[in-house]
């Protein structure tokens, strides 16, 4: 037996040599930078959506949805006409439009993690983040879109921004600030909850006080104290007041620095959590 195991295991010393040579002769490729990560795994959500379009539907269709229903449902009860009303509501719904998107990150996020993707992206000699900062990257093109189709719909019923292209666009990169924050909660989420299903649903829950308590549709001085004093504090909106005043052409006050406070807030303390659970996801 002896013998015989030694004549097996003979063979096999060349064999290893030459592998451990192979490895240590090649130059090993330098890490890849945060940026070049982040972007990498950015590109991977965008394939996602390209083998999967149907992930589009919620960027395309339910921008048009929201927009005709709130701008027909409320334009002649509140303004007496739907051209009077869209100037107030068109920012407004384009904020509620994306800011709903937002929360469908943190469901894929548990899908990945469900079919253990994200272990696998543990185990790379990358930069921890930059898995869940590339998915908000991605997912910053969905808001686009989702934004852009808002706009087009609201300038077919007959919207015309009085700040112009440039107001436009600035309202936007706010609102996508204010949107990559935001999506750093749903993202805790997405690790702290067990099915897609239940991360949907707390999101939806957390998420329609804070847009529907807001002056998206209406002006809060119809409201009651109560609720003006939500309204008030709501960062909702601050944003939506910024982001109207942008398109609107009217000056910008004190509610832009609070939503960037916000947006920075956001990601400085929904940021460290979640990357806390991504290290230690037990």
């Amino acid at each position: 037996m002896s013998a015989q195991s030694t004549a097996e295991e003979a063979p096999r010393a060349p064999q290893v040599d030459a592998i451990a040579s192979a490895l240590t002769s090649v130059e090993r490729p330098p890490r890849p930078s945060a940026l070049s990560a982040s972007m990498s795994f950015g590109w991977r959500a965008l394939l996602k959506i390209k083998h999967v379009p149907e992930q589009l539907a919620d960027v395309t269709l339910f921008p048009v949805i929201m927009t005709l229903l709130f701008t027909y449902l409320f334009g002649g009860a509140i303004s007496g006409s739907v051209e009077s009303y869209i100037a107030y509501i068109a920012p407004g719904v384009m904020v509620q439009s994306v800011l709903f998107i937002t929360m469908y990150s943190a469901s894929t996020l548990r899908t990945d993690i469900d079919r253990g993707v994200f272990d696998r992206f543990r185990s790379l000699p990358i930069w921890r983040a930059s898995a869940l900062i590339g998915m908000l990257l991605g997912d910053a093109v969905r808001y686009t879109l989702g934004a852009a189709v808002t706009a087009a719909v609201c300038l077919a019923i007959g919207w015309r921004p009085e700040g112009g292209f440039l107001g436009v666009l600035a309202g936007v990169a706010v609102l996508l600030i204010f949107a990559f924050g935001l999506g750093w909660v749903w993202l805790f989420f997405g690790l702290i909850l067990r099915t897609p299903g239940s991360v949907t649903a707390v999101s939806t829950i957390v998420l329609m006080p804070v847009l529907f308590g807001s002056n998206i549709f209406v002006d809060p001085s119809t409201m009651p104290g109560w609720l003006q004093a939500w309204v008030d504090v709501n960062p909702v909106s601050g944003l939506v007041t910024a982001v109207r005043a942008f398109m609107n052409g009217t000056p910008v006050g004190p509610e832009l620095g609070m939503s960037l406070a916000w947006s920075a807030g956001l990601v400085a303390v929904f940021g460290s959590l979640t990357m806390w659970k991504y290290r230690d996801p037990r």
